[in-house]
């Protein structure tokens, strides 16, 4: 059995098993690809793919408990001792459509006719039981010598997936490897037919590229290439503050969310122009809505220390902010603030000043309030329909939030009896 160091000890035993059992029935069978190329690069393996030369119906006969999840691309998913394996029949790729899939699949013998299909040299990686490792296109090498290639000629791997030209810059960002030449004039040339990729995936390799430790490596080659002014929804890497970028290293152990909202801040996106942008890069609501929010924040403080302002002003107008933007937004603002450049705003220094001081205090002046939401307020709108016997409508909305700031402002006790009075107070005002 093959001693693996960056593997769970029970998956590589499981996933030897399954080889074990394809071997003893006369098959040909090895791990393959990423779980081999990471073994050899000592980062962790999450995942154990397998090749043989079994078809995908005699791995279904072999394997009682699997899963027939590719059967046109040769692949079953057999499970063994909890863990999931991807069992994947050797085969050579007709012409690609689109610039991202095969037109069709074909089973093949010959372990060396599967390898030459794939993307990059060190993915073109097998190997076997006893720790053999078929490597016809010199994957070990280039690995060694930290370079990312592909595996036979580069123009014909980035037509076949276009996605590929991302991929490169990926694994040449995350392990901080350079890019052979002629893998590099490949992607020059073809960056074009990035176009016929969708977004999804996409977003997905940058997802993987902005939270490995070399980000600034990856948008380096994609400033360089071009690359991403011809993705579906384009972004120019011309607009971004090079000083600014760089910061985003600095918030290694932080939320990865974080990087991306200090990637935008760099751009000098607004928050409607980064809402549009994370919609038509296919961010989750939720992820949206974490990176907008400190573009949201970093908004309206500019607009709040255009004027001269004292603490106390400045304190409330942070509460406001708070109240507007959530906790969460006005948090990571903070988090992100004091790894920006000094000035990189380029405001009047009285301004800074003032930002400044709202983000030395900031997290002092969020814990001092009372209330974050309606929900906190010791007085219900039903409290003050009866009260004033009115009937619902917008202003009694408007009624709440107007309590909900006083309070968390400080300028009304949450107490059900004094926010009564102030019901009263502003509805004889609005009589009189």
């Amino acid at each position: 059995m093959v001693e693996w160091s960056q593997v769970d000890h029970e998956m590589a035993r499981q996933s030897e098993q399954v080889l074990r059992t394809l071997n003893e029935k006369g098959y040909e069978a090895y791990w393959v690809g990423g779980c081999v190329r990471d073994e050899l690069l000592e980062r962790s393996v999450d995942d154990m793919d397998i090749t043989t030369s079994a078809s995908p119906e005699q791995v279904m006969a072999l394997f009682a408990d699997c899963i027939p999840t590719g059967l046109q691309h040769g692949t079953v998913t057999v499970r063994s001792g909890g863990f999931y394996f991807e069992v994947t029949t050797f085969r050579t790729e007709t012409e690609y459509k689109d610039n991202r899939r095969p037109a069709a699949v074909h089973f093949v013998q010959d372990v060396k006719e599967d390898l030459q299909r794939r993307d990059f040299t060190m993915n073109a990686l097998a190997m076997d039981r006893e720790g053999n490792i078929v490597d016809p296109f010199g994957g070990q090498s280039d690995i060694q010598d930290g370079r990312v290639r592909c595996v036979g000629s580069a123009a014909e791997r980035f037509g076949e997936d276009a996605l590929r030209m991302l991929r490169c810059v990926r694994f040449a960002s995350v392990f901080d490897f350079k890019i052979a030449y002629n893998t590099w004039k490949g992607l020059v040339q073809q960056k074009d037919l990035l176009q016929h990729i969708a977004m999804e995936r996409v977003r997905t390799e940058m997802v993987k590229m902005m939270a490995g430790p070399h980000p600034l490596r990856g948008l380096e080659l994609l400033l360089r290439s071009q690359a991403l002014e011809h993705v579906k929804a384009p972004i120019r890497m011309e607009r971004f503050n090079k000083d600014l970028t760089c910061t985003i290293e600095q918030l290694i152990g932080k939320d990865i969310l974080l990087r991306w909202s200090m990637l935008l801040i760099a751009g000098h996106y607004t928050w409607d122009e980064s809402d549009v942008l994370l919609r038509k890069w296919t961010f989750s609501n939720d992820d949206r809505s974490r990176i907008n929010g400190v573009l949201q924040v970093e908004q309206l403080i500019q607009a709040v220390v255009q004027e001269q302002k004292g603490e106390e002003t400045l304190r409330s107008e942070w509460i406001i902010t708070v109240l507007s933007c959530g906790r969460q937004a006005t948090e990571d603002w903070l988090t992100i603030q004091p790894l920006l450049p000094t000035g990189w705003r380029d405001q009047e220094l009285m301004h800074e000043q003032q930002i400044g001081e709202i983000q030395s205090r900031g997290a002092g002046w969020s814990q001092s309030m009372k209330v974050h939401e309606l929900k906190d307020l010791h007085i219900t709108g039903e409290d003050i329909l009866q009260l004033l016997g009115r009937k619902g409508g917008p202003w009694l909305g408007q009624l709440m939030k107007y309590l909900l700031k006083e309070t968390a402002i400080g300028n009304i006790a949450n107490q059900h009896d004094m926010l009564t009075n102030e019901v009263k107070r502003v509805a004889a005002d609005d009589k009189a």
